[in-house]
């Protein structure tokens, strides 16, 4: 049987990867605007550092979350 506390964690993860993915998807504009005569300011790099920084830590973090929970069940 899975742990109440287990569900909410991963769906709380599964949530905060979801919005920093979308985060990430509301620079499309910017990036697909991107020509080769006019490069990201170092605003826009700063802001792209840190959705992708974001995003890449909510990602690492719901998929260690679904790996112990995995390793868990093989245990049990």
């Amino acid at each position: 049987m899975d742990d109440r506390n287990e569900l909410q964690a991963l769906q709380a993860s599964y949530r905060g990867a979801l919005a920093t993915a979308a985060s990430l998807g509301g620079l499309a504009g910017k990036i697909d605007a991107l020509a080769a005569e006019a490069p990201l300011s170092q605003s826009d790099l700063e802001e792209l550092a840190r959705v992708t920084l974001a995003h890449a830590v909510a990602a690492q973090a719901l998929r260690g979350l679904v790996e112990t929970m995995r390793a868990r069940r093989v245990t049990e």
